[in-house]
């Protein structure tokens, strides 16, 4: 069995978890509401206040999904109930972060012109300039694959380049650093 898919994935409380006929896994909580379809497959069971996943054959293409669909629909659940955060990072001279109405977030990173991304609706967007420290955007849903998508878009505006470091990062992110040119001697 897939290590990843026999594991049961507690519901906390507070998070209602239904499976229909056609195999969607539908998970409300305090957060929102997230749905999943499961292939037909792999049969999906609530127990208590338990999930389990289970396959119907030894196949690779079933033993990849059952690992799979556990981890989505656990990140459903963990979804609804906690939320996920992303943290960016704006490194450089000038660089500036603003949330404009429509939820439109407007990005300044060096170029001659302002970067504009329009965010989801499902994603809340913080954006924090303090004096003497480097701005951050702060993304925060419910649906863990969105968020991440989101957050990976708006750091392809500027990814970090390995001599000063200048870019969008994210909070955290240890950045592999190469020495400039040796000095003349």
């Amino acid at each position: 069995m897939s290590r990843i898919g026999k594991l049961p994935i507690t519901i906390p409380a507070g998070v209602e978890v239904k499976v229909s006929d056609d195999n969607v896994v539908t998970v409300k909580g305090a957060l929102g509401e997230l749905s999943q379809k499961v292939d037909p497959e792999i049969g999906v069971a609530i127990e208590d206040a338990t999930i389990t996943f289970t396959r119907a054959g030894e196949s690779k293409r079933l033993k990849s999904f059952h690992g799979l669909y556990r981890s989505l629909v656990n990140n459903m659940v963990i979804g609804v109930s906690k939320g996920y955060e992303i943290k960016l990072e704006l490194v450089g001279v000038g660089y500036r972060a603003e949330l404009l109405p429509g939820n439109v977030l407007d990005l300044i990173l060096g170029f001659a012109h302002h970067t504009f991304l329009q965010i989801p609706s499902e994603v809340n967007v913080e954006a924090v300039s303090d004096k003497r420290s480097n701005p951050i955007v702060t993304l925060k849903s419910n649906d863990k694959q969105l968020v991440g998508q989101v957050a990976a878009k708006i750091r392809s505006f500027r990814k970090p380049e390995p001599y000063k470091g200048k870019g969008i990062k994210f909070v955290g992110e240890v950045l592999r650093r190469k020495a400039g040119k040796a000095a003349a001697k």
